[in-house]
């Protein structure tokens, strides 16, 4: 881990991304600094996986700037800001299924010198909180909780500033829910900055250190998890409709 360079922090200033005709961001302005976990929330079609696929270089803002460090990020190809510091998953698992375990976090450590050996996968394995330590058993044989936290040990293979999780409890038990509370905090305490894209509210409350809601693609509050749990706004765009819909 080299936290010596855990200096930079992800900064999206202003951005708007429109598909066709529908402004899918409007001006979003978002900060996460090193050894944050910053909660992105909102209603479904809010513009969530925009932001991030507008970070990584998927899609491509129509102004606006997003910078990691002295880096202009997206001015850049995907590769090339994946290789500046930022590791993402998905909301729906993207494992390389028919590769084993061992092959999977490799596939990771593009950034990373040389081959990672087996202590050293196992010990992302360990830092991902993946249980079963088989390097040779095929991904897509694992429980669907550890080919979550799978996901994840292959973002932090290539050794991140920056770890972007898309709703990484989707699907599970409140026994892998609590892992990935424990998960999230240790790897922003060792000194990444992470952008957590999540329903759950009761593990962003847990983890969060700063929350930004969007609806519409607007950024309409944003504050500790306190604070816009209590925003009217929040309360009637998305908190209160998931009270109502939970209740129903």
């Amino acid at each position: 881990m080299s936290l010596e360079r855990r200096g930079d922090h992800l900064v999206v200033e202003r951005v708007s991304v429109r598909y066709g005709g529908v402004l899918a961001l409007d001006a979003v302005s978002l900060d996460v600094p090193s050894a944050t976990v910053v909660g992105l929330i909102g209603p479904n079609g809010a513009g969530k996986t925009t932001l991030i696929n507008a970070v990584t270089g998927v899609v491509r803002p129509v102004s606006g700037a997003i910078t990691l460090g002295a880096v202009r990020l997206n001015r850049l190809p995907q590769y090339r800001v994946a290789r500046a510091g930022v590791a993402r998953t998905y909301q729906n698992i993207r494992l390389f299924a028919a590769l084993t375990v061992a092959e999977n976090v490799r596939a990771g450590a593009y950034a990373r010198p040389g081959v990672l050996t087996d202590n050293a996968l196992r010990a992302l394995l360990d830092r991902a909180m993946v249980h079963d330590h088989d390097l040779q058993r095929r991904a897509g044989t694992l429980p669907y909780g550890e080919q979550r936290r799978l996901e994840i040990a292959r973002a932090l293979a290539s050794d991140p500033h920056i770890l972007l999780l898309d709703e990484p409890a989707a699907g599970m038990n409140p026994r892998e829910t609590g892992e990935l509370r424990a998960l999230i905090r240790a790897v922003a305490e060792s000194g990444t900055g992470i952008l957590l894209v999540e329903h759950d509210m009761s593990l962003v409350t847990a983890v969060c250190d700063h929350v930004l809601v969007l609806n519409f693609g607007e950024a309409i509050a944003q504050g500790s998890p306190a604070q816009v749990a209590r925003d009217p706004a929040v309360i009637e765009a998305y908190l209160g409709t998931a009270a109502e819909s939970s209740s129903a």
